[in-house]
């Protein structure tokens, strides 16, 4: 059975005027608060030729605003002993400040100065140096990092030209350093504003206290979509329309080679989207399969046949659609041919029979640590429950999300693994050592 919280029942929402979600969580057993703020932004709300905006405005928002300095809003949050950061992924841009309980209104401060008064103090000096950051980390985390191009390329191959998951969320090179100060602030107006919005509190505090201080910081704040450009036009206009085409795509095959030891396979599939009623049956395959050394495939290649040094299975959840993904380090002396082989013949079986029980519980039980895990921390907390008021428009489904794993029975894995996971429909990408490419 799936363990039984009670966060639900203490949750406060609101919808402020300018259409800011508002979520409240009290929690008494620690003198911390967390405080999060997810936009409804990512790489997908860009367009071909002008990607790496989301990522690049996650940089721009700690440059600081019109009332907070360059670089003073950590400067603020270290001085009183907390932490700050922030993430942009496909679908959503989050930041989040963990502080001493008595320091929220600080942080309500600083989100709410850069979520209104972000543009006056968004400058050319300030974006050319938040270019040069982010050209950097991608030559450090991709472009020069072994294996580095692989899941890029692979999405590339995946997903149709124009779908919005077929780019990188950190862009591409030549559109970062061809992005413009204008476009920039016209991307902010657009997606940068209230109703654009959840924030979310986690922690030691008073709802209604609490409530009372976001609505002052947070109350006034104009939503992009009720004003007017310079020009007459609307602000916060929508990106041009993208292909979201879900038809399967058709096995591809590629290499890329790479200055790399050890070929490594990867493999992809278009799943169904994070908020599917399938979705919970795919994860599970995804922890039954290679979740640990106890695994199936684990076991198999990598400790019994040694073919392999590694094996990951796993799902990207995405708004749109998911990314199922295998990926396996082969062992040095192993022909990829034959580990490729070896690979789809675990995977066809489990096409052809279910999961045993005893593996189905393992992955629930895996994935329900983990979950217990994550729900401990104000910050991870807080987190999840800006994603289930964003993609499910429901907080309170926090307590009962292991519900839906609990319910999957093997049947189910069986149909998710028979709908999703086609040979036919599979792009399979070797990155391979240059000399043998």
């Amino acid at each position: 059975m799936a363990p039984d919280f009670a966060f639900a029942s203490s949750l406060t929402q609101a919808r402020l005027d300018n259409g800011l979600r508002v979520v409240l969580q009290p929690d008494r057993s620690r003198p911390l608060v967390s405080v999060n703020i997810w936009y409804h932004v990512g790489s997908k709300n860009e367009r071909p030729g002008r990607t790496g905006f989301a990522h690049l405005f996650e940089h721009m928002l700690f440059q600081g605003s019109q009332n907070v300095g360059t670089n003073d809003h950590f400067a603020h949050i270290q001085q009183v002993g907390g932490v700050a950061n922030g993430s942009t992924s496909f679908d959503r841009t989050n930041y989040y400040e963990t502080l001493p309980s008595h320091c929220l209104e600080l942080g309500l401060w600083l989100e709410s100065d850069r979520m209104g008064f972000l543009l006056p103090a968004l400058d050319e000096a300030k974006l050319q140096n938040q270019k040069d950051v982010v050209m950097n980390e991608r030559r450090q985390r991709v472009d020069n990092q072994p294996y580095g191009r692989a899941f890029e390329t692979l999405h590339e191959l995946l997903y149709p030209d124009r779908h919005p998951y077929s780019w990188p969320v950190i862009g591409y090179m030549e559109d970062i350093e061809a992005t413009e100060l204008a476009e920039v602030h016209e991307f902010f107006r657009t997606h940068y504003r209230p109703s654009n919005a959840v924030l979310t509190l986690v922690g030691d505090f008073d709802p209604a206290e609490a409530m009372t201080q976001v609505k002052r910081y947070f109350g006034d704040i104009p939503d992009g979509r009720a004003e007017e450009a310079a020009d007459g036009g609307p602000v916060g206009a929508p990106p041009p329309a993208v292909v979201t085409d879900t038809s399967p795509t058709r096995a591809v095959r590629s290499e890329l080679p790479d200055d790399v030891n050890l070929p490594r396979l990867y493999m992809g599939f278009r799943g169904p989207s994070l908020s599917a009623p399938d979705f919970p049956a795919g994860d599970l395959y995804a922890m039954a399969a290679a979740g640990g050394k106890s695994s199936p495939l684990y076991r198999d290649l990598v400790l019994e046949r040694e073919i392999a040094q590694d094996i990951y299975v796993g799902m990207l959840p995405l708004e749109l659609e998911s990314t199922v993904l295998l990926a396996m380090t082969l062992r040095p002396g192993i022909e990829p041919a034959e580990a490729e082989e070896m690979l789809l013949e675990k995977l066809a079986a489990w096409r052809a029979a279910p999961p045993a029980s005893e593996e189905l519980e393992r992955a629930l039980n895996k994935t329900s640590v983990a979950y217990l895990h994550e729900i401990e921390s104000f910050e991870s907390r807080a987190d999840l429950l800006s994603h289930f008021a964003m993609y499910h428009d429901e907080p309170a489904l926090i307590d009962s999300e292991l519900e839906r794993y609990a319910r999957v029975r093997p049947e189910e894995v069986l149909e998710f693994a028979g709908s999703y996971l086609d040979p036919e429909t599979a792009v399979t990408l070797w990155v391979l050592p240059r000399e043998a490419a």
